[in-house]
């Protein structure tokens, strides 16, 4: 009985072994990082809004007056299209009812490209599902991009 306890004791023993413990690479910089309210101007926050507002409301009322040079760049001038638009709108409409406002819920900072990402939440008629709309900023004031996206909580960088 001795010996069959002394040989569970040494088992015991050399199973224990101690785990290395793996340290996170430490960031230089965040990539993305979330800013308060308080921290972008008013006037950043009314462009992005209105101009994201101003796409939305495309559903409704079938007419889109395009971006000029001054608020996008080329490449949302030429992506946002009445034709491409009309496309989406239909699809909306259809599942999401008639678009009502947009709700401000984040901003963030993406400092490897320097841009400003402001979430809203997308309020429909149908309270079938949420949407997200993601308009981003560059540093000349511009809309570098926008996308829709089904709502989810917590930001993920698509």
């Amino acid at each position: 009985m001795k010996k069959i306890i002394l040989i569970l004791g040494i088992i015991l023993l050399i199973g224990c072994k101690s785990k290395t413990v793996v340290t996170a690479p430490i960031l230089e910089e965040a990539k993305i990082v979330k800013l308060a309210f308080s921290e972008v101007s008013v006037s950043q926050k009314d462009k992005a809004y209105e101009l994201g507002k101003r796409v939305l409301m495309t559903c409704n009322t079938s007419k889109f007056k395009p971006f000029n040079e001054s608020e996008a760049t080329a490449s949302v001038i030429k992506n946002t299209t009445e034709e491409r638009l009309t496309k989406t709108c239909t699809r909306f409409r259809q599942y999401y009812g008639t678009f009502k406002d947009l709700q401000l819920v984040e901003i963030y900072k993406n400092n490897s490209d320097q841009t400003t990402i402001f979430r809203y939440k997308a309020l429909y008629s149908k309270k079938v599902a949420n949407k997200e709309l993601r308009v981003s900023m560059n540093q000349e004031n511009k809309v570098s991009s926008i996308k829709s996206l089904d709502w989810i909580d917590t930001f993920q960088n698509k």
